[in-house]
Formats: structure tokens, sequence, C-alpha cells
């Protein structure tokens, strides 16, 4: 069965879904909040003493993971915007992954890139990154939070539960799904998780429905340097050669990050104390979007990363505001995990003793890009079912046309957001 996800302002929110039919396991006793409590008290223990660098191979898989869902995505919608965010769905796929089992497992691992790695060292893995990555800067609001809401008259496996609470800090609460207030339950933890930017995720419960697994992940943060509002005029943007739109753009001076080479001009525009920053990559005139959207990839990203140098230059970039939402089953299929949707062949026996497989991947975010700074959402909903260079003079950069961006953290190389932006207005 399907279901309708929203993602929100600078934030994540990833939803697994399971249903189940039959009759009723053994109910699982569910920790208290209390619990919930001690983990987070244990984690802060953790952040004050010295924490492991970021597991390289993992910031990689996560990186490409991000850029061969948006090339796939822009194959097929090379007309709308794309926004995504490969941080709220890697983090999504892992609480999964300790789920899956045999050949699925085996498949989740190949094409995520996780081969050679313990479900132990992908679990330890994820929680640094998510410490790390909270720890950013006192001036920015970026929080991630999990949480599992389960049908109480199903019985999940205890180390499943375990792992999600020890390395994901999962809140696990068991619901009455018959209860039609369940729903606004689990809404209600969405909104406050997102600063009221993600409204909803679960449209309605199913009394066959087993599991929701949420992923939440919040960012707003200003400009280092910020762009004055009374340099801000509408001028047109060039959706292609023959066709405008007008659109406020920013503008402002100084001396920036940046990188040019034949296809496209790049700039970083950090935020606060520098450790984040988005990046902008504008085509040049003679190419396209869907020319560098082939180059996107985790080896060319990293060695752009490279040739970042400092240049004084001016920059006008488009002030906008966007949503974006889209089913991710075909992508994620496309990857090499089409098994994971296959209710003959799906094995999550490390999840449930029920025989699901993943009904849906849903994906939805929110972004605004203004003066001041940032704002973005992001959701992702997984559905289960049972079954049977060079010195250079000073740059010009007008981003009036379609571009890229990226939101990186500078310290572990994680990027949380991208898009392809199409049509800013």
């Amino acid at each position: 069965m399907k279901r309708n996800t929203i993602l929100g302002a600078f934030g994540i929110a990833l939803v697994v879904m399971l249903a189940g039919s039959g009759s009723p396991n053994n109910l699982f006793c569910f920790q208290s909040i209390a619990h919930a409590s001690e983990l987070n008290n244990n984690i802060l223990k953790m952040a004050k003493s010295p924490v492991d660098s970021i597991d390289e191979r993992l910031k990689k898989v996560n990186n490409q993971l991000g850029f061969r869902l948006l090339t796939h995505l822009f194959n097929s919608q090379q007309q709308q915007n794309i926004f995504i965010s490969p941080t709220s769905i890697a983090i999504a796929l892992g609480m999964t992954y300790n789920g899956a089992s045999g050949t699925t497992q085996q498949a989740m691992a190949r094409a995520l890139g996780l081969e050679g790695l313990s479900l132990k060292d992908i679990n330890l893995g994820y929680q640094k990154l998510q410490t790390n990555l909270q720890q950013a800067e006192p001036d920015l609001q970026l929080s991630i939070a999990n949480s599992l809401w389960a049908n109480r008259e199903i019985s999940f496996k205890h180390q499943f539960l375990k792992n999600n609470r020890e390395f994901y800090q999962a809140q696990v609460t068991n619901l009455d799904f018959n209860n039609f207030q369940s729903k606004n339950i689990i809404n209600s933890w969405v909104r406050e998780a997102t600063n009221q930017k993600i409204r909803q995720i679960v449209d309605s419960i199913n009394p066959d429905d087993v599991l929701f697994l949420i992923n939440a992940v919040y960012f707003q943060g200003n400009w280092h340097q910020q762009f004055e509002a009374n340099l801000t005029g509408e001028k047109p943007f060039y959706l292609s050669a023959n066709f405008a739109k007008p659109q406020p753009m920013m503008s402002q001076t100084g001396e920036y990050s940046y990188y040019e080479n034949e296809q496209f001009q790049a700039v970083s525009l950090p935020y606060e104390q520098k450790r984040l920053s988005m990046y902008i990559f504008l085509p040049k005139p003679d190419n396209d979007l869907a020319a560098l959207s082939q180059q996107l990839t985790n080896e060319n990203w990293e060695e752009w990363m490279k040739q970042f140098r400092r240049q004084e230059g001016s920059l006008q970039i488009p002030r906008f505001k966007l949503e974006y939402g889209v089913d991710l089953d075909r992508a994620i299929a496309a990857l090499g995990m089409g098994i994971i949707f296959d209710g003959d062949r799906a094995s999550f026996e490390a999840m449930t003793s029920k025989p699901v497989a993943i009904d849906q991947i849903k994906h939805k975010t929110f972004v605004e890009v203004n003066e001041e700074g940032t704002e973005a959402a992001g959701v992702t909903s997984v559905g289960v079912r049972v079954t049977s260079a060079m010195e250079t003079k000073p740059f010009e950069m007008v981003v009036d046309r379609p571009f890229f961006c990226a939101i990186k953290d500078e310290q572990t190389g994680t990027i949380l957001f991208m898009g392809a932006i199409v049509d800013p207005t």
C-alpha cells in the first residue's frame, strides 16, 4: 500500500512502513522513555571524549549514493527541480539494513558500497556521523532524531530494536494502530523534530501496518557573509536559451572559495563559522545542466573540491524557495537493490518473523535560500508490506540559468543536501 510523506525545511525525516496481516504475534515490551534519556546521557558523555574520525568509506558511499540517485532522477525529470538529502536516505537505509538478512542484506551491502564492513562497523559509523554533525557549530541549528512507531500487536527482533536504540538513539514506541489518534501522535513527533517545517508524514494507518521508522534532520543556518537586501533586484532567469522568467537575484562582492573549468563555474558560500557551506555549480553558457549531471560522481566531486582557491569576485544568485517530492522505488532498484521490493525473495528476518518486503521509498524536500541564509527539510519514507587552479582576474558569476547546488559539512565531507535547480520561481 502506498503512503504519502512530506519533507519540510532544511530538515529530514525518514519513514519505514511495514504492513502485516494474519494472526498477531506476542506483544513486545518496549523500554521506557527513561531508557531513551539514559542513552542520550551516554551519547553526551561520548561527545566529551575523543571521537574517532568518521569512516572515510562511509562518507564516500553516502555521497556517491546521492550522486547516483540525483543522476537517475535527472535523466527522467530534466525539466523539473530536484532536491534530495543523501544523508537522510543513507541513515534511513542504514537503520533498515539492521533488519535485512541473507541475500537481501548482501544486495543492500553491494548496492550501497558497504561490502566488507560488519554491521557493527556500519552502525558505529552512523553513530559517530550523527554525533559529529550535531556538534557542528553553536550558531547553526542542526539536529538529527530517529524513532520507531510499532503496531503493538507485532513483535520485532530484540537485536534489531537494540541496534536502532543504541547506535541511532531511536525512540521506540508501541501504538494501537486501530486508534486513529496514533497517526496524530506520530505526526506530532515529526513536527517537533523538524521545527514545525514538516507538518505530516503519515496520512493514514491501516490495521495491517506494523511499523513506521522515522529519521528526522533539521538545519537552519545564516550565511557567514549575508547578502544585503537592498541589493536584491528582479532579473531574468533563463529556463532555456529563448525563455526567461523574472526572479529576485541577490548580489554581493568579496573573496570566495572559487573554481572554474571549461564546463562550469563553482563557488562556495559558507554558513556562520564556515564548517558548513553551500556549493553552487553553474554550467558555462555553451554547456548545460544535463551534461554536468553526467559528471556528478563522488570521484569527480572530491577532485573538484581540491581545486577551489580563494579569489575576488562578484556574485549574483537567485533567492528561491521550492518543494520536491519523488517516489524512489525505481531509482533505488536501479542501484541494485530490487530484491528489497520483491515479495517472493526479500528477507527481513532480522527485523521480524513476519515475511515482509519494502513496499515504497518516498522522498520529499523543502528548501528556502534568501539573503540571511538557508532553511531546508527532507523526508524519506520506506514502506514495507507483508508477503507470503592558477590566480586570475576577479571572476563574475551570475547564476541566471539552471544550476547544481549542495550543502556540505566541511569537517566530515558529508553532503547533507544536493539538488538540480531548473526553475527557482
